[in-house]
């Protein structure tokens, strides 16, 4: 993990002073890591029953995407409004500094898939909570969700009680 933990740029006061982002740049860079950050994040999934992969507008389309190649199942984004040209479900929530929307085609998902549900970071649980609910609302079960990196002194994984997480780096 510190071969993953070493490509996580810490970048000061962005996007507003006091926050620390973790840039994952240095880490998709770097074909390597991102080949080892797929795998770890889709190992303890292998031999499960995933129908279906979504992930969050817009870091969670790369890893969300490549998961999806590997396990040889479709990606489904969860967009930001305005961004889909069909009939769309959309879902609100509050973030650490504002709120969002995302949203899905009506048609995204089968009633029977299993979602794995994948983003870059996991903060305090708004945007991964909310993601759950929407590929719910749509009328498919989230398997499991994945993260790159989980902030643990946010504890957003107490939003998600009841969904198996799974996250690979943790500060």
């Amino acid at each position: 993990m510190n071969r993953l933990h070493d490509k996580i740029r810490d970048i000061p006061d962005f996007p507003k002073p006091g926050i620390i982002f973790k840039d994952i740049s240095p880490l998709v860079k770097d074909p390597a890591a991102l080949r080892l950050a797929v795998y770890q994040l889709l190992h303890p999934f292998l031999g499960k029953e995933i129908t279906a992969v979504a992930g969050m507008e817009a870091r969670g389309f790369i890893f969300g995407s490549l998961a999806a190649w590997e396990l040889g199942v479709g990606f489904i984004p969860l967009r930001k409004p305005g961004k889909l040209p069909y009939d769309v479900q959309s879902i609100s929530y509050d973030l650490e500094y504002g709120s969002a929307t995302l949203e899905a085609h009506i048609d995204a998902f089968d009633k029977n898939d299993k979602v794995l549900l994948i983003d870059d970071l996991l903060a305090t649980g708004g945007t991964a909570k909310a993601s759950c609910e929407l590929v719910e609302s749509l009328g498919a079960t989230v398997a499991a969700c994945a993260f790159v990196v989980e902030l643990d002194f946010l504890q957003g994984r107490e939003k998600l009680k009841g969904y198996e997480v799974h996250s690979l780096l943790h500060y």
